[in-house]
């Protein structure tokens, strides 16, 4: 039973003198659209009879099939607070249909619930992401156009003075819990001007809603604030770059399905074997948790960010960490995500890549208990640990020798997420860049 009916939603848009609706989705990059319709259209949009023209979306579809149906997920009902002065906004975040009334290949979120489901017929109810998305806050210059200017020169968990971003963060924060987010903690990050906001965990399809809504939250709330909030994974040179940490666990009804109190380390048989399928498919599933050009600048030794393949439930240099609580609270921790990220294609590849470990019951290797960072590479080599790509061409190219993982995609995504990525880092290759200038303009 959902949240909200159709007349609940006509009369909390009355009742809250709501003008405008955003009908929302995401594209196959991971950006927000939206089609904003006047509050005398929402019966229409609610009876999922609400068109856009879908070729005029990154990947989405030729002109010449360019109908395409929003059709509104009514839970995601949510009043944005800072739109009160002449009626309010509001929005929905809808699925992508067809004209023939079937779920559009195209759509990630439509994506993920598909992999869901399969999930669901391997005896799962639930796959559940916590996720830990860091972002940065520059200072914006006269014209509204953001600097390379941070607005502190804080450092992990530091407060004021130091941390100027305090303020936004609390009101950040603020606006969150007033659109229904449980917020666990608020912090400043290792990185001048960096932090990091943590929401509880929820089912996949719910968190990823919330990460998009997040984003939309942090950069309305930031610029308010004279500043730009950025989810680029390496904004600056020679500081720690911004992750998405996601903390997954499936669930049989009420029971976490990664929790033995009898296994190793409290894990059950299920979590070793979707960690291992984790490990097996990490390398090929990086283009898509690691998606641009910037993505593997960040992935480098000495930044705390993971670059290699291995796990552990006692540090944070691998890729996959067993944080300690137990019980319900029992999940593995994937470190190398990024917020570059489209969230429903990123947990459609992890999801599918546990699984995957799941049905063919693999074992995972070992576990690295020692600081990787500080191994050289024969000693990695010789405890099985391998590397993740360094450069977004190479992740594409393994992602296309995975079948698991383009299974997890389908054909229209994958084919569209591999066309778009080809073209920047070709952009990116041909590009002079100002390093090249710096080195070899005068030496040659």
């Amino acid at each position: 039973m959902g949240k909200y009916t159709k007349e609940d939603i006509l009369r909390m848009a009355k009742e809250e003198n709501v003008k405008f609706i955003r009908l929302q989705f995401t594209d196959i990059l991971g950006t927000i659209k939206n089609v904003e319709i006047p509050i005398s259209q929402l019966p229409k949009a609610l009876d999922n009879k609400m068109m856009f023209d879908g070729s005029s979306i990154e990947g989405f579809v030729r002109i010449e099939e360019s109908d395409m149906y929003l059709y509104p997920d009514l839970d995601t009902w949510v009043i944005f607070p800072w739109t009160a002065e002449k009626g309010k906004v509001a929005r929905l975040i809808c699925d992508i249909y067809n004209p023939d009334g079937t779920p559009f290949a195209g759509d990630p979120r439509a994506n993920l619930k598909r992999v869901l489901q399969e999930m669901r017929e391997l005896g799962f109810t639930s796959f559940n992401l916590g996720p830990e998305p860091e972002f940065f806050l520059f200072k914006l210059d006269e014209k509204r156009e953001p600097t390379l200017e941070l607005n502190d020169n804080g450092g992990y968990f530091d407060l004021a003075p130091t941390d100027l971003g305090e303020n936004c963060r609390r009101d950040i924060v603020l606006e969150l819990e007033e659109m229904g987010f449980e917020i666990e903690a608020s912090h400043h990050e290792v990185a001048p001007g960096q932090h990091e906001i943590d929401f509880k965990y929820a089912d996949a399809v719910t968190a990823c809603d919330n990460i998009q809504t997040f984003k939309l939250v942090v950069k309305t709330i930031a610029r308010k604030h004279g500043l730009h909030a950025t989810f680029m994974p390496k904004p600056l040179f020679g500081v720690n770059g911004s992750g998405m940490h996601s903390n997954l666990s499936l669930f049989k009804g009420d029971e976490n399905a990664f929790y033995d109190p009898n296994g190793r380390l409290e894990l059950s048989e299920t979590a070793y074997q979707f960690i291992a399928g984790v490990i097996k498919h990490a390398t090929n599933f990086t283009a898509i948790t690691n998606p641009t050009v910037n993505s593997y600048k960040r992935l480098v030794p000495g930044y705390e960010a993971p670059c290699y393949v291995a796990w552990s439930a006692k540090n944070r240099s691998p890729l996959i960490r067993i944080p300690a609580s137990r019980g319900l609270s029992t999940r593995i921790e994937v470190r190398s995500v990024d917020p570059s990220a489209n969230p429903y294609l990123a947990m459609a590849a992890l999801l599918s890549a546990g699984l995957d470990g799941i049905k063919n019951k693999l074992t995972p290797p070992a576990p690295v208990d020692r600081n990787i960072y500080i191994m050289n590479k024969q000693e990695r080599l010789e405890a099985g640990i391998i590397d993740l790509p360094a450069t977004l061409l190479e992740a594409l190219q393994n992602l296309k020798n995975d079948e698991v993982i383009k299974e997890a995609l389908g054909d229209h995504i994958l084919e569209h997420f591999l066309e778009a990525k080809e073209i920047e880092w070709d952009m990116f290759r041909t590009q002079v860049h100002p390093w090249e200038r710096e080195q070899y303009m005068q030496m040659y």
